[in-house]
């Protein structure tokens, strides 16, 4: 039996999906969470041969928990599963060790049959966002202008984000004035939606 853990926010889509892969013989749901932080626990008193991961998960993004789970449970392979087909999303997942990227709107076929080919070795991605991915290129921005647009998602001052990634105010200015430059957009708020929607947040 192949051993999957489940992370999905979506508690009708998480049961959906573990109902729908449970109907398949050699696939089997050990292990569901709602959470990013609970899924490294989850693996490492489960041990899945195949985690599914969403990406857009409370306490921790699919993203990072793919990168913990690539020290913590070497042999568990990452499927990352999401809404959001974007191409940075998709490099990110790669960078994290993830062995496959599918979109939901796929039939639940092609999911279980991307389950048995990333426990083969082989890496599956959604040939759509495969092209999308080699044409939109790398994120321009650097590790500190992602943290810095990050603090600023909310609103918050120059002052606020600052605070938060232990800047200093003037260098936190140049940070912004760098990422809304490199997403071509007027204000940071504008910045943060084309990097959100390029998936480089």
């Amino acid at each position: 039996m192949i051993r999957i853990l489940l992370a999905e926010d979506q508690g009708m889509m998480r049961s959906a999906l573990a109902l729908l892969l449970g109907l398949e013989e050699d696939i089997e749901v050990v292990a569901q969470v709602a959470a990013g932080h609970e899924i490294v626990p989850a693996a490492l008193e489960a041990r899945p041969d195949v985690a599914l991961l969403d990406i857009e998960l409370p306490g921790l993004s699919g993203l990072d928990a793919a990168a913990e789970l690539r020290t913590r449970c070497p042999d568990c392979r990452v499927l990352i599963l999401t809404t959001f087909g974007r191409p940075g999303y998709l490099r990110r997942a790669m960078e994290a060790g993830a062995a496959g990227f599918l979109v939901k709107d796929g039939p639940v076929e092609e999911l279980a049959a991307a389950v048995r080919r990333v426990l083969a070795g082989e890496r599956v991605i959604d040939p759509a966002l495969a092209a999308a991915a080699l044409g939109a290129g790398p994120s321009p921005l650097t590790p500190r202008e992602v943290d810095v647009l990050n603090a600023a998602a909310d609103g918050a001052t120059v002052a606020d984000i600052a605070a938060r990634v232990h800047l200093s105010e003037s260098t936190v200015r140049n940070y912004l004035s760098a990422a809304i430059g490199k997403t071509a957009t007027r204000n940071r708020m504008e910045a943060v939606r084309a990097a959100r929607r390029q998936g480089w947040l």
